[in-house]
């Protein structure tokens, strides 16, 4: 599914989405028109959908099939205005890129990422970013988050999965974060790698803490951090960088865990890292690491 529909908490109108983004409406008198979720797949069109077709929807038949779904409106580039304008319904014209898509998805969705505590986990071995996205998130857990995640290995909001298509859009991840908003999720977990993200996927999210799995110095991690950013797309605070295993981490998982295997120890050490840069107490995460122990 390529859709933001399943836990809209916004309505826009069309004349609304026209004059902030500076798309042509045609006719200008469906202005008032009002759509509730935006889909990229003639498939994914529900009824009050706007279809912003992708690149494999934009001839006459996937136009027509997202009519004949439901779509109220379409959003197509200039070129394309006859195609469009012969099912009927009312559209928008524009060429928006992904930032513009990111920002009218996070808007109709509720801006579900300012509500979540968003983590990421980014480095070269994507195999690798998904295991620590999973110990990432057992660890969040551990601290008494409701959490869910977001990787090609599996996405989950809470206990339920998440079906998706991969690599996510940009549709498709302010989707998993609005269904995990409403079911309660406190942290997201997202693996931010190509087999799990399209470039520019992230725009509209607001990404508290970005961790990678490698051993980094500090102008390496700055330019990692620039070049992540720049193809995914998200926002971060002012003071936001890299987060890496630091030496008081790896002490505190050595000192704290039962787990011997180094990359268990690695895995752990980076979820400290990342947990301390969000805010965590030393305190809390030592009793959560103690718990862990004697459940063990």
């Amino acid at each position: 599914m390529s859709a933001v529909d399943e836990s809209m908490s916004q309505r826009m109108t069309l004349g609304r989405l026209a004059s902030h983004h500076g798309f042509d409406l045609v006719p200008d008198f469906a202005s008032s028109t009002t759509v509730t979720s935006l889909a990229d797949t003639p498939d994914s069109v529900r009824p009050g959908a706007l279809y912003v077709p992708g690149d494999d929807g934009t001839d006459a038949g996937s136009l027509a099939v997202a009519a004949s779904n439901g779509a109220y409106a379409m959003l197509v580039p200039h070129a394309m205005r006859d195609e469009a304008a012969a099912t009927g319904v009312p559209l928008l014209l524009g060429e928006p890129d992904t930032a513009t898509l990111g920002a009218m998805a996070s808007s109709i969705a509720g801006s579900p990422s300012s509500t979540l505590a968003v983590f990421a986990v980014c480095g070269a071995d994507a195999d690798e970013v998904h295991a620590d996205v999973v110990r990432l998130a057992d660890f969040l857990h551990m601290l008494g988050n409701p959490v869910g995640t977001l990787s090609q290995a599996g996405s989950s909001s809470l206990e339920r999965g998440l079906r998706m298509d991969y690599p996510a859009g940009v549709l498709d991840v302010q989707h998993a974060l609005a269904v995990s908003s409403e079911d309660g999720v406190a942290a997201m977990v997202i693996a931010v790698d190509d087999e799990t993200l399209r470039p520019g996927a992230l725009n509209g999210v607001s990404v508290d803490v970005l961790g990678s799995i490698d051993e980094l110095g500090r102008q390496k991690a700055a330019e990692t951090f620039d070049d992540i950013r720049g193809r995914y797309g998200f926002q971060t605070g002012k003071a936001a960088g890299l987060v890496t295993r630091t030496e008081e981490s790896g002490w505190l998982a050595g000192q704290g865990s039962a787990e011997r295997d180094m990359a268990s120890q690695r895995r752990l050490s980076l979820c400290i890292a990342m947990a301390l840069c969000a805010g965590v107490k030393r305190g809390n995460i030592r009793n959560a690491l103690r718990v862990s122990r004697e459940l063990r």
